[in-house]
């Protein structure tokens, strides 16, 4: 597997502190989330984004996903959304990750209709738009159905373990129905349904070994740790001194 981790489990570190622990720890990429006040955001300068590009070279990390908080779907004028959306494209593009997350957040049609719009210039760039398993479409099964019906190489889905599995649905049906258009995939942990504060791999209940199983040796696979949500979380950093074990 290729290893990432998400920069949400690391609110207040810079990027050349994120850098230096995925270095140090032998973590491959870093999925980063996109947010005002965080080291990666829409108001970076050209130069800005330069010196990004520079950092990751020089440590020999990919960086895997811009993280949006795009709501593909949200009700509204399609303009906004679109506009909003390709901004973090052009930011992935400036940066070299190959990705932006989008979440779901509404009905099949708003979805469909906006990111076929994406796409064109999407693939231009050479980014792919991946809606993550989540909110209004927690089902393997809801993301491949948006995606097939955009048809484009430029989407596809993020399989987000921790929704699906509160979805109901196995990995084995997850895999299923996302294989096909599979960007990668996001592992955690939690407790129960009911304590979703993160744990340390394996120490709760999510099927991430069964999920690993099932998956090709050169898939990404990023540990999202949801810490600004669960003030009780142990700290990440310390966590990323052991890569997870291969099933």
């Amino acid at each position: 597997m290729n290893w990432a981790f998400s920069t949400l489990g690391l609110p207040d570190a810079p990027l050349p502190e994120v850098l230096r622990l995925a270095a140090d720890h032998g973590w491959a990429g870093v999925e980063l989330r996109c947010a005002p006040g965080q080291p990666v955001h829409l108001g970076l300068t050209a130069a800005e984004r330069a010196a990004a590009v520079r950092q990751f070279g020089s440590a020999g990390v990919r960086p895997l996903t811009v993280c949006s908080y795009v709501r593909i779907a949200a009700p509204g004028d399609d303009a906004a959304v679109l506009a909003e959306l390709l901004d973090h494209v052009r930011l992935a593009a400036d940066l070299g990750a190959p990705y932006v997350r989008v979440f779901p957040r509404g009905d099949d049609a708003t979805a469909v209709r906006r990111l076929a719009a994406a796409a064109p210039e999407a693939a231009r760039l050479g980014v792919r738009v991946l809606i993550e398993t989540h909110d209004t479409h927690r089902a393997g099964a809801d993301v491949a159905r948006i995606a097939e019906a955009v048809d484009s190489p430029a989407v596809g889905g993020l399989w987000d373990l921790l929704h699906t599995w509160l979805a109901g649905e196995s990995p084995a049906a997850s895999y299923a129905a996302l294989a096909p258009r599979l960007g990668y995939v996001q592992i955690k942990d939690v407790a129960s349904p009911d304590d979703l504060t993160p744990l340390p791999l394996g120490a709760g209940l999510l099927p991430i070994d069964d999920c690993l199983r099932l998956l090709p040796a050169d898939t990404w696979v990023s540990w999202e740790y949801e810490a600004p949500w669960h003030p009780a979380a142990a700290p990440f950093a310390p966590l990323l001194a052991r890569l997870p074990r291969l099933p």
